[in-house]
C-alpha cells in the first residue's frame, strides 16, 4: 500500500486531503512545523496516520518524513499575501528553500510524484480573463513569487531528475477548516463569522474586486486526480478553480441570504499586493488530470456558512 506525505498537513487544505485519503483507507504522515497549521484540524482524523513535527527548510527533518513515501502533497507554506508583504524573508524561506529541500530530499528517497500547491496569485494584475497557464506571470508580493518560483523548482526537477511534478495553481480554495481569527484570514471566513456575530464586515477596496473562489471539494480532488493520474507528470502547471467570477459585494450579499440579513461593510484601503480581478480557465486541469468543478460558489457557501454556524451554535 502506499504511503502518503502531505507538508504542511495541519493546514486547511492539507488536513482535508489528509480526511479524504484516510476516509478511502490509504496510509498519511503529515509534517508541520504548527507556525500556521492547528492540532485542532488534525483531531478525529480516521485511519493509519502519523506526525512529523518540524520545518521543510530542515533537510533531516523532512528526510525523516520522507521515508517510504510514495507520493507527497507539498502544502506547506506561509499562506498570506499580506504577511508576506509585512515579512518576505520567512515567506521566501518557506516557499522556495522549503520546497527545494523538499524536492532534492524527494529525489533521493525514491519518492514518485509530488504535487504542489501553486498559486493564481502568480498571474498578478493582468487585466486578461480569464487566466490561462501560458500567460507571462507578473506577481505582486513575494508571496507570489515564491509560489512561482517553486513552480520552476518542480518542472526543474522533473527535466533533471525524472521525478514526476505538477503545480496546481489554487484560485481563492475555500471551506469549513479556515480560521477565521487569523490576522491573514481569508475573506469568506470572516465575512461568514462576521455575519453570524451580528458585526460589519471589512472589505479592502471597494468591494467590485472580483476572485474565482473555489470551495475545498475542488481542490481536494484535484489532488487525488493528481496523485492517481496514470500519466507521466513532468512539471506541468494547471489552474484549480471553479470558473466562475464573484465580486465581494456580490459574496456579502450571497453570505447574508444565508445569514438571514443584510451585511453593511466597512470599506477600507485596498492593500498592497491584491490583485484586482481573478477568473480560471480550467481547460488544461480538465485535459491532464480529468479535473472537474463538482461545487459552484453559492453551494459551498452553503456548506461553509453551515459548518461554522455549527462550531457557533
Amino acid at each position: 500500500m502506499a504511503l502518503y506525505l502531505i507538508t504542511g498537513g495541519a493546514g486547511f487544505i492539507g488536513s482535508s486531503i489528509a480526511e479524504a485519503l484516510l476516509t478511502s483507507g490509504e496510509s498519511v504522515r503529515i509534517l508541520d512545523d504548527f507556525s500556521s497549521g492547528r492540532r485542532e484540524n488534525l483531531e478525529g482524523l480516521p485511519g493509519r496516520w502519523e506526525l512529523t513535527e518540524g520545518t521543510i527548510v530542515d533537510p533531516a527533518i523532512v528526510a525523516q518524513a520522507m521515508l517510504g513515501v510514495d507520493v507527497v502533497f507539498h502544502q506547506a507554506a506561509i499562506p498570506s499575501v499580506a504577511r508576506s508583504v509585512e515579512n518576505p524573508q520567512a515567506t521566501m524561506l518557506a516557499g522556495v528553500q522549503g520546497t527545494a529541500v523538499v524536492l532534492d530530499v524527494a529525489r533521493h528517497a525514491g519518492v514518485r510524484r509530488v504535487i504542489f500547491a501553486a498559486s493564481s496569485a502568480a498571474y498578478g494584475d493582468t487585466p486578461a480573463l480569464p487566466k490561462v497557464e501560458s500567460m507571462t506571470p507578473i506577481p505582486l508580493s513575494p508571496y507570489a513569487v515564491s509560489k512561482l518560483a517553486g513552480e520552476h523548482l518542480l518542472r526543474v526537477f522533473a527535466q533533471l531528475y525524472g521525478l514526476e511534478t505538477v503545480s496546481l495553481r489554487y484560485f481563492n480554495v475555500f471551506g469549513a477548516r479556515q480560521d477565521p481569527k487569523s490576522e491573514y484570514a481569508a475573506v469568506i471566513p470572516k465575512f461568514i463569522t462576521a455575519a453570524l456575530h451580528g458585526q460589519r464586515p471589512v472589505v479592502f477596496g471597494d468591494g467590485g474586486q472580483t476572485r474565482d473562489f473555489c470551495h475545498i471539494d475542488n481542490a481536494v480532488r484535484a489532488n487525488l486526480l493528481a496523485a492517481g493520474s496514470p500519466r507521466k507528470l513532468a512539471g506541468e502547471v494547471v489552474n484549480i478553480a471553479c470558473g466562475e467570477r464573484t465580486s465581494l459585494n456580490q459574496l456579502l450579499k450571497y453570505i447574508g441570504e444565508l445569514a438571514g440579513t443584510s451585511l453593511a461593510p466597512e470599506y477600507h484601503a485596498a492593500r498592497a499586493g491584491d490583485v484586482r480581478d481573478s477568473l480560471a480557465d480550467v481547460s488544461a486541469a480538465r485535459e491532464l488530470l480529468g479535473y472537474e468543478p463538482a461545487v459552484g460558489i453559492r453551494e459551498g457557501l452553503r456548506r461553509t456558512f453551515e459548518a461554522f454556524a455549527r462550531r457557533t451554535a
